[in-house]
């Protein structure tokens, strides 16, 4: 699928919880390539929305790592933080709160498991607090009202996609009992906000498509984002590897001596977009992705496994 490369604008959006490893890395391949290849532009948001985990010591780093590596933001975008948008979340929620869309949640997530018997996969919320209302008064969570909808789109690389988010996740928790944003609400507004069109990226996010979807509609976005989700890096029998496989940071390649190039050819390696984990520059990102094909055509059946650093 060829995307006309006019007016695209897409985003790397890392979480200062942590440093930026090889996971993160092939997220960013992915978002600065594809977005040379459309002609696009990247902006640079850093999810700082949980502030119980994140630190101003991860936020430094990654915006060395990134300045190190090459990954630079595009035009004249400022570096944008969830933390300094606030009073926006406050206005987007009270213009919810005002269509009685919105309700006081005060169960705990052991509640909702005991109720619903968790399933093992996805946890659903149950309803149990929607018919008591918006109290703002009471301490716990901000629920938004979902009406049982089928969300229907188009992914850039997986094809259509059908997901009703009611029957995923229940009724979507906009803040937290702590006063924490969360993740599905933040993105979603700031998405709109910034002009953000073209959200690229992993399936490990691929569920909670049709939520964010669903959620923007009801804020009123005449214009949808597009979507593409890009393969992550797997063992062999195609399992997301998991988070202690990702210890390794950045900052330990360069410490160890490697070059920029050396980190990004090994990222690119490992979900089978560049041979042999040879070095790999910045600037030669955008010719890893073919122009008279879907620019992932060749990426989908090339789950290389390389050893895991």
């Amino acid at each position: 699928m060829t995307i006309p490369a006019c007016n695209i604008v897409t985003r790397f959006a890392p979480s200062p919880t942590g440093y930026l490893h090889l996971g993160h890395l092939v997220n960013a391949i992915y978002v600065w390539g594809l977005a040379e290849r459309w002609g696009g532009q990247v902006l640079l948001r850093l999810e700082d929305h949980d502030r119980g985990r994140c630190r101003p010591e991860y936020e430094a780093a990654i915006l060395e790592d990134l300045d190190w590596l090459g990954l630079q933001p595009h035009g004249a975008f400022p570096v944008c933080r969830q933390s300094e948008r606030h009073a926006r979340y406050v206005q987007v929620l009270e213009a919810l709160v005002a269509r009685d869309l919105v309700y006081t949640c005060t169960c705990s997530r052991k509640e909702i498991v005991a109720r619903t018997g968790g399933g093992g996969g996805e946890l659903r919320y149950d309803g149990h607090c929607r018919d008591q209302g918006y109290r703002p008064e009471q301490q716990g969570g901000l629920r938004l009202h979902l009406d049982d909808h089928t969300v229907s789109f188009e992914d850039l690389l997986l094809g259509p996609q059908t997901q009703c988010p009611a029957r995923q996740c229940g009724d979507l928790l906009l803040r937290d009992r702590h006063d924490n944003w969360t993740y599905q609400f933040a993105v979603t507004v700031d998405d709109w906000d910034q002009g953000v069109n073209r959200i690229v990226r992993g399936e490990d996010l691929l569920e909670s498509t049709g939520r964010q979807i669903q959620l923007a509609q009801l804020l009123g976005r005449p214009d949808g984002a597009a979507f593409l989700h890009h393969p992550l890096i797997s063992d062999p029998g195609g399992h997301k590897l998991s988070k202690r496989d990702f210890a390794k940071g950045i900052r330990d390649y360069r410490a160890e001596g490697h070059t920029a190039a050396d980190v990004l050819g090994k990222a690119a390696a490992h979900v089978g977009l560049w041979p042999d984990a040879t070095p790999l520059a910045a600037t030669d990102l955008r010719a890893l992705f073919p122009t008279d094909t879907n620019p992932m055509a060749l990426a989908r059946n090339k789950h290389v496994e390389k050893e895991t650093p």
